[in-house]
């Protein structure tokens, strides 16, 4: 670049430098440089009103969400009240099922009781034709099979009913020989022999049963204790004909 060339962009360089600012502006904006404010939107906000704008957001979100976490707190109350009120529906059916298997138990039980009556009849009648002799000789064979054969049907009963009972988990307390036990024996008499143990049961009144291992019906025993004035007297064939069953079965 010669010196002239030189001179005149410098004198050019110059001249710009002297020109005010908004002829400055004005030269900008006729190359495309820059903008004019005044050609911005109308519906520009200015500054202020974007402030107020954004705290207005501000408070709008605090306030939702102050709702969501009421609306939450709600919600979790709720949702305790219906656990509790589940929970306690479960224990009213817990208890009312508990009630319908304590009733039916107790129903059970009576009717198996009433089924033990019924056994100690039969048993006596069993016992007692079992052991029948006719006194007369007129008859007396005639008698002694009309004897045998109730003895044999009453017992024919008994072991049915037997079958019966043990099929609804019924079982014979064994007593006879065993130490006396309060919680499941009733002594209903006394007597002593010096060959036996104190406190052993020597004879059996009335057997005992269990219902599924628990205690049905108490079993009424001859209890071994020295007070007694006489010695054991043997039982009569009614009583033996119950123990050996209650033996047999244990």
């Amino acid at each position: 670049m010669d010196s002239a060339t030189k001179d005149a962009l410098a004198e050019r360089f110059r001249a710009y430098l002297d020109q005010p600012p908004a002829a400055v502006g004005a030269n900008a904006g006729s190359h495309g440089d820059a903008r004019d404010p005044t050609d911005l939107p109308e519906d520009a906000p200015d500054l202020f009103s974007l402030l107020a704008e954004v705290a207005a957001l501000k408070n709008e979100v605090k306030l939702e969400s102050r709702q969501v976490k009421t609306a939450l707190d709600e919600f979790r109350g709720l949702f305790e009240t219906l656990q509790s009120a589940n929970t306690r529906l479960e224990q009213e059916q817990q208890r009312r099922r508990e009630q319908e298997r304590g009733a039916r138990a107790r129903e059970r039980k009576e009717l198996l009781l009433e089924l033990l009556e019924l056994r100690d009849r039969l048993d006596a009648g069993h016992g007692s034709a079992a052991g029948y002799r006719p006194k007369g000789l007129f008859g007396r064979r005639q008698a002694r099979g009309f004897a045998a054969a109730m003895a044999e049907g009453l017992a024919m009963n008994l072991r049915r009913l037997d079958e019966t009972l043990a099929r609804r988990g019924v079982r014979p307390l064994p007593s006879l020989g065993q130490p006396f036990d309060p919680h499941r024996m009733h002594a209903a008499e006394l007597a002593f022999d010096p060959k036996l143990p104190v406190g052993q049961v020597i004879a059996e009144r009335r057997c005992g049963f269990l219902l599924d291992g628990e205690l049905l019906r108490a079993a009424e025993v001859v209890v071994n204790r020295p007070e007694s004035a006489e010695p054991t007297k043997p039982a009569d064939p009614i009583v033996q004909t119950s123990t050996e069953y209650c033996e047999s079965s244990s």
